[in-house]
């Protein structure tokens, strides 16, 4: 009875052990998923946050060249998943690498040419991976151009935006049409790169069968000469065939590692994309909460691959204080004269100057907390109310009084109260229970964003284009009592917004044509005078 009782509490020791093996195998499957996972989102959004850093940090010249585009969709494309697949394909790489060094190992002592046939069995099939690898990685880089194009054609066909113009001019099939003409040609070149991959991976694979049947006619022969046993001839089978089987496994894991690697290069080539607007080493200091002088001295200024000059021996004082307008036709330079002061871009010649020091002697940073800025374009910021007005200065983290003042500065209070939580308003259609506006809505809120900024120099580009005539008048009421104490550029079209100015700049062709107050202008009978009779008879 005691040995029968032995035997049972074994048995259920080995039953028990057998169990807890399987659930610890479990665990540990699962928690490699969850750290494979956890991984791959921290390594993603890393390298993210690294392509999000440079974006930042580049010229805002660089995104007026097409190639920097391409540079950025590769490096975009390449961040959500070439690092996971670099760390996963490594790993495995090793994990193959070591067993199938083993596995050839066990085939020496039964012929020492059987790991040589077996490693010379992958060298075609290497080959093939490394080969069409860097066809497949110069074929992305060659059509990254076209690949981007068809993102575009997508885009106009399914955003909001062009969705009214599509339909009025009937361009839906048009940019369809495009859209599927693109997609055909990087179809058929993707489609006839993998049919090549997959002949010569056809070709490779026979010649590693030729190799083991040919290694399998080695072992048979000596097995008929008794050289080796019909055991070691069963051992050899098994253990080639496992081989070439972990030889694909590895050059599979090869494929995603050397394929990761060239594609990690668009990542670093975007990486060492350098600004050329940079801050100085020994930085001057700039004057704080003043009303600052802004001097032009013999600018000229290309953009970035162009051969047009936009500005020429540009030449322009505006005293602290001063609410100065420029008009002119379009293409004269004016939103260029708000580029340059901003330091977005820097003077091919002549110098840029604020109080005295030019822009480029002082921190970016400083001399951008300095001033407060309307875009002629500016941002619809899919947020609420309040955070839209706020982000202009978020430093300051503004309180909701300093919000609501904002507002009322820029004439969008009324409109706020109108809306269907007032200030509490989700903007946008982008996400749901969004409240869009309507262009001169948009630019209101704009102008609050703007005036949030207690900023000593206030510039402002086109601040009512989208404004009504009541609109613009209640709006320049309040402007010159809210621009007091500060250093005001105003760049318009309209005559009846320019003419509340101080004095009013006249621009064409990049230089500045004529100056003096509206009554003066409109006397000395130039192109100023011509414009306002022609303003005033539409």
């Amino acid at each position: 009875m005691g040995g029968d009782a032995d035997r049972v509490a074994h048995t259920l020791f080995l039953v028990a052990l057998m169990g807890g093996v399987m659930v610890l195998s479990e665990l540990l499957r699962s928690l490699s998923t969850w750290v494979r996972t956890a991984q791959s989102e921290l390594v993603q959004d890393y390298v993210a946050g690294l392509v999000h850093e440079r974006s930042i940090a580049a010229d805002l010249a660089f995104y007026e060249w097409p190639e920097f585009y391409d540079h950025l969709h590769r490096a975009r494309q390449d961040a959500g998943q070439r690092p996971t697949a670099l760390l996963e394909g490594t790993g495995s790489l090793a994990q193959n690498a070591i067993t199938l060094i083993a596995m050839a190992a066990v085939l020496v002592p039964l012929d020492p040419w059987l790991p040589l046939a077996l490693v010379g069995s992958m060298v075609p099939a290497l080959y093939v991976v490394l080969h069409h690898g860097l066809r497949q990685y110069h074929w992305r880089l060659r059509t990254t151009a076209d690949e981007r194009r068809s993102w575009y054609y997508d885009w106009l066909l399914t955003d909001g935006e062009t969705a009214a113009e599509l339909r009025l001019f009937g361009l839906g099939k048009h940019f369809a049409a495009a859209y599927q003409a693109v997609r055909l040609r990087l179809r058929s070149e993707r489609v006839r790169l993998v049919r090549d991959q997959s002949i010569s991976e056809v070709v490779a694979g026979a010649f590693a069968l030729l190799v083991s049947a040919a290694a399998t006619a080695w072992m048979v022969w000596k097995a008929a000469q008794g050289l080796v046993s019909l055991g070691d001839l069963a051992f050899f089978y098994q253990a080639f065939n496992q081989g070439q089987k972990l030889g694909r496994s590895l050059l599979d894991n090869v494929n995603r590692v050397y394929q990761s690697l060239l594609f990690l290069g668009n990542l670093f080539e975007f990486f060492d994309l350098q600004p050329k607007v940079v801050d100085p080493e020994e930085p001057e200091l700039i004057r704080k909460g003043a009303a600052p002088e802004i001097r032009f001295r013999n600018v000229t200024f290309r953009y970035p691959g162009s051969d047009r000059v936009a500005l020429r021996d540009f030449a322009l004082t505006v005293p602290a204080g001063q609410i100065a307008a420029i008009v002119g036709p379009n293409g004269a330079g004016k939103s260029t004269v708000i580029k340059l002061l901003c330091r977005l871009y820097d003077p091919d010649s002549g110098s840029v100057e604020v109080d005295g020091t030019d822009v480029r002697n002082l921190r970016q940073e400083e001399l951008r907390q300095q001033t407060s800025v309307l875009f002629q374009q500016p941002v619809h910021y899919n947020s609420t109310v309040s955070e839209n007005i706020a982000l202009g200065d978020l430093t300051a983290q503004p309180s909701a009084a300093e919000i609501e003042a904002a507002a009322r500065a820029s004439g969008a209070a009324e409109l706020i109260d109108r809306l269907p939580e007032g200030y509490d308003t989700l903007l946008g259609k982008w996400f749901v229970s969004g409240t869009e506006l309507s262009v001169g809505e948009w630019q209101r809120i704009a102008l609050a964003r703007a005036f949030l900024r207690q900023a000593p120099l206030i510039l402002l580009d086109e601040p009512t284009s989208a404004m009504d005539s009541w609109a613009e008048a209640d709006w320049i009421k309040r402007f010159r009592s809210l621009a007091a104490g500060r250093t005001v550029i105003i760049i318009t079209h309209r005559f009846t917004t320019a003419m509340r100015a101080d004095v009013i700049h006249v621009m064409a062709e990049g230089q500045i044509d004529e100056s003096g107050r509206h009554d003066e202008l409109v006397a000395l009978g130039g192109r100023y005078a011509q414009s306002w009779e022609g303003q005033m008879s539409s």
